[in-house]
């Protein structure tokens, strides 16, 4: 029976071609996957920066790396070779390579076995070509990893532009460690996330508060507003979820006395991805005792502004065309006053059902769980934060939606929170903490009144913290600030999925054979459409029964097409 296939299963030429190198690696002795350490004193950057500075200190050295190019000339050759810093030219002669009359590793393996992607070690000195560049003349070299695909080709001139560059983004974040190998200029983006993580825990830790780690798997998902993911403990027997955010925790931390603590940490909610939402997230949460939400703006700025010095040299950061300066005193607007500035209507005294018609006059979408504090967050996101592109402070949020913020202190109704916005994103989030038990047990019986309303994302009663509360928790001012989002703002990226080593991505068609009746049939179901089945039957008139039945079933059986049954008849469309 003829295949056709939707996708190709089998081994590209390439690949053949590779493995039978390695079949012949191994046939001449040579272990294309040595088990011992290959020791390393040299590197790409370093030779690269400081050669010319002191030629004595570069004679004997050992670098390992892929290669990434090679211009075989007869009884010599260039290679280009890559290691974690950059790349590197290095000079391979026969006679050197191989003293004696055996010239297999360089006539042999280097010059047919050996493929672009391949590790290898090289031991020899640094020179300078005649056309000046810097370059390793390699007396030995050691077969470290063969690689059995391909790299993509990306093709680069002497000005360093880019031709048939690895580009796709859905290949890309699917494929980071070939991404990285051919661009190896976004690793700059990670080596600056991790500067920003430092900078961070570096200035903490010299305020002496202590970095601690608190559970991931909770019974109790609380200290944010979302939709938790699920399991279940099968010892236990009993329901627990992953993290939505680690604030209880810490603040059960507070009232056993330590005077401040933050943690670096996955958070996980079930809700949509887009350019600035992952299901799993870097987050910074950190907690104070005896400080305020005025006294953590300071703070905040402070810390900002010393990441952005440590990444850029300079607290403004150029962000998507903007100058953006972290320096501060930041702009403060409360929740209130944003949104009469950008939309000229006063809410601060509407009830429940004036904000959802003010919603609606204004083309925002609600539905009947949202309360009071639900609805201002919409019309807020809808209406306000695209406008706040340097950083600004909102504050003084509406009661309703901050069930573990303090009272404010003089405005009756609001609490003492505030986040930070810059380039229309929320980036950190902090309140003057609520300490009161019995104010904070009475906010948690209003989350469970919105939840019997159908809001999936409120609060879970937590009897625990209560009772944490009420042997006492000193005034305390707590921050959460979104590491994925900072770092795309100081590296410019427009997409959380850059800044992230490994995105969430949908599961990675598989690869399906198709008999040449099934290839036919397939052919006639367009994407995105519902064709009647007796159309399709009809189409394929020469097809006996059994034959459309059996072809049929395989299609459906291999999840590529399903039949929907409706009032106007049976439906075939892509599944």
């Amino acid at each position: 029976m003829q295949k056709i296939q939707l996708m190709s299963i089998g081994l590209s030429e390439q690949e053949l071609l590779r493995r039978d190198s390695l079949k012949q690696l191994r046939e001449l002795g040579i272990n294309p996957y040595p088990a011992e350490a290959y020791e390393i004193n040299a590197n790409a950057a370093d030779i690269l920066a400081n050669y010319e500075k002191d030629k004595t200190a570069y004679k004997t050295i050992s670098i390992a790396g892929r290669i990434m190019g090679r211009n075989i000339m007869g009884a010599a050759s260039f290679a280009e070779l890559q290691d974690a810093t950059g790349r590197i030219q290095i000079y391979l002669k026969r006679d050197e390579l191989c003293p004696g009359d055996d010239k297999t590793l360089y006539n042999t393996v280097f010059k047919k076995l050996l493929d672009i992607g391949d590790f290898v070690g090289v031991e020899g000195y640094v020179f300078t070509t005649q056309t000046g560049e810097i370059s390793v003349h390699v007396n030995k070299l050691t077969v470290l990893s063969k690689s059995l695909r391909p790299l993509p080709i990306v093709k680069r001139d002497d000005e360093g532009n880019v031709f048939d560059g690895f580009t796709n983004p859905e290949l890309r974040y699917r494929m980071r460690y070939v991404d990285l190998t051919v661009n190896p200029d976004y690793k700059q983006i990670f080596i600056n996330r991790s500067k920003v993580i430092n900078t961070m825990r570096n200035y903490f830790d010299s305020q002496g508060w202590m970095e601690v780690e608190t559970p991931i798997l909770q019974a109790v998902h609380g200290g944010a507003a979302a939709r938790p993911f699920a399991t279940h403990h099968n010892t236990l027997d009993m329901p627990l979820f992953l993290r939505i955010a680690n604030e209880l925790y810490l603040k059960r931390l507070i009232v056993a006395g330590f005077d401040g603590v933050y943690e670096f940490g996955k958070m996980f909610r079930n809700e949509g991805m887009d350019r600035t939402h992952n299901p799993e997230f870097t987050s910074m949460e950190i907690y104070v005792a005896y400080k305020d939400y005025v006294w953590m703006m300071g703070m905040v700025e402070e810390c900002l502004e010393k990441i952005a010095v440590a990444i850029h040299g300079s607290p403004v950061v150029k962000v998507g065309g903007h100058e953006i300066d972290f320096a501060g005193p930041y702009e403060k607007l409360t929740m209130y006053e944003s949104i009469q500035k950008y939309t000229g209507i006063d809410v601060s005294e509407m009830s429940e059902e004036q904000l959802a018609q003010t919603c609606r006059d204004l083309g925002i979408e609600i539905d009947d769980s949202m309360g009071r504090g639900k609805l201002v967050d919409e019309l807020f996101s809808e209406k306000v934060e695209a406008n706040l592109i340097q950083p600004t402070y909102i504050t003084d949020y509406p009661i309703e939606m901050t069930p573990l913020a303090k009272k404010h202190r003089s405005k009756e109704g609001l609490v003492e929170r505030f986040e930070l916005f810059v380039m229309g994103k929320e980036i950190g989030n902090a309140y003057s903490e609520l300490n009161d038990p019995i104010d904070q047990k009475e906010r948690f019986e209003e989350q469970l009144k919105l939840a019997a309303r159908g809001d999936d994302e409120a609060m879970a009663m937590d009897d625990d913290f209560v009772r944490a509360l009420e042997y006492g928790m000193p005034p305390t001012s707590g921050l959460g600030i979104g590491i994925d989002r900072l770092v795309m703002l100081m590296t410019d990226q427009s997409t959380i999925q850059e800044v992230l080593f490994f995105p969430q991505m949908r599961p990675e068609k598989k690869k399906i054979e198709l008999s040449a009746e099934e290839a036919e049939l397939y052919a006639l179901v367009k994407e995105g459409e519902q064709h009647l089945l007796s159309d399709v039957k009809a189409q394929l008139a020469d097809w006996s029964n059994k034959k459309w039945d059996t072809t049929l079933k395989g299609l459906t059986g291999k999840n590529i097409l399903k039949v929907n049954k409706t009032d106007d008849g049976l439906f075939l469309e892509h599944k």
